[in-house]
C-alpha cells in the first residue's frame, strides 16, 4: 500500500450541490502557506485557472471588482458571481483541493464534482481571509489565473477527482473526516458524492442496498426526531429538515434510475 501523500496546502469550499436552485458558498478549512514555496498561492491559482472556462462572460467580468473587495474587508454575508456567500455551512456540500507531495512529486488535486463558480468564489473568500501581506500574493495569483497569466512550476502535476477525495465515512453532521489520501480498499471507493452525501445523511452504510422502503422509513424516523415538536432543536431545525428531504429525494430518484436501467437491460435494449 502506497504512503500517504504530505499535504501541503489545502481548501474546502461548501456549496449548494448541482441538484439544488439554491445558490450559496461558504468557506470551509484553509491551510494556505504563503511564505517560501508559497503552496497556498499555488492551489488557489491552480482552483482558478482549472475553472474559469466553464463561468458565464458576465461573471468573468465581475471578477475584477470581487478581487478589490477581497483586498479590503470582504462582506459576508454577501453576493458574489450571483452565489451568495455566507458563513453557516449547514447542509451544503464540499469540495476538497490539495496539493500534496507523493514520492517527491507536487500534485495539485482538484475537487472538480462540483460546479466551477462557487470554488472560484472560495478561492477569494479563502484569500481575503489571510493577513494583508499574504493576503496580496494570494488575490493575485488567482488574479492571474483568471487573466490567462498564471503558470505552474516546472515538474508540478494536475490531478482531477470527479467523485472528490472519498473520506472512510461520508461527510454528515456529526461525522468526523480523517485528513489525507484513503487507502486503496476504502468503503466507498466509485460512490459518487452526492450519493455518499445522502447515504450519510440518513445513516445508510455503504455497503447498504438501496431499498424504497427502508429510505422512507429511515426518512420518517430523522424527520421525527429533527423537529421541535419531537423534541428536536428549535435553532437549526429548517435547516436540517431540509437537508434530510433533500436526501431521500435523491436516493429515491437513485433507485428510479436504477430501476430504469435494469428494465431496459431485461427489455434487450
Amino acid at each position: 500500500m502506497a504512503d500517504d501523500p504530505t499535504v501541503l496546502a489545502e481548501l474546502v469550499v461548501r456549496h449548494t450541490r448541482r441538484t439544488m436552485p439554491t445558490r450559496r458558498v461558504a468557506l470551509g478549512t484553509a491551510y494556505l502557506p504563503m511564505s517560501g514555496t508559497a503552496y497556498g498561492a499555488l492551489l488557489l491559482g491552480a482552483v482558478a485557472h482549472q475553472r474559469i472556462d466553464s463561468l458565464d462572460e458576465d461573471q468573468i467580468e465581475l471578477i475584477p471588482a470581487l478581487l478589490h473587495a477581497a483586498a479590503g474587508e470582504l462582506e459576508v454575508p454577501g453576493i458574489a458571481l450571483w452565489f451568495r456567500m455566507q458563513t453557516d455551512v449547514q447542509g451544503l456540500d464540499r469540495s476538497q483541493h490539495r496539493v500534496v507531495q507523493e514520492h517527491g512529486t507536487v500534485i495539485v488535486e482538484l475537487d472538480i464534482h462540483g460546479a466551477a463558480t462557487p470554488q472560484i468564489v472560495g478561492a477569494i473568500m479563502a484569500a481575503a481571509s489571510l493577513p494583508p501581506t499574504p493576503r496580496v500574493a494570494a488575490l493575485q495569483a488567482i488574479m492571474r489565473a483568471t487573466e490567462g497569466r498564471f503558470r505552474y512550476p516546472r515538474g508540478v502535476l494536475i490531478r482531477r477527482l470527479v467523485e472528490g477525495i472519498p473520506a472512510e465515512v461520508p461527510w454528515a453532521p456529526g461525522v468526523t473526516w480523517k485528513q489525507g489520501k484513503p487507502s486503496s480498499e476504502s468503503i466507498w471507493d466509485g460512490i459518487a458524492s452526492d450519493r455518499r452525501w445522502a447515504m450519510g445523511i440518513l445513516g445508510c452504510a455503504p455497503e447498504f442496498a438501496l431499498d424504497r422502503d427502508d429510505v422512507n422509513k429511515r426518512f420518517r424516523m430523522l424527520l421525527r426526531d429533527a423537529h421541535p415538536d419531537s423534541g428536536g432543536a428549535d435553532l437549526g431545525a429548517a435547516d436540517r429538515i431540509a437537508e434530510i428531504r433533500e436526501a431521500r429525494e435523491l436516493l429515491l430518484s437513485e433507485l428510479d434510475y436504477d430501476e430504469a436501467a435494469s428494465a431496459h437491460i431485461a427489455a434487450g435494449d
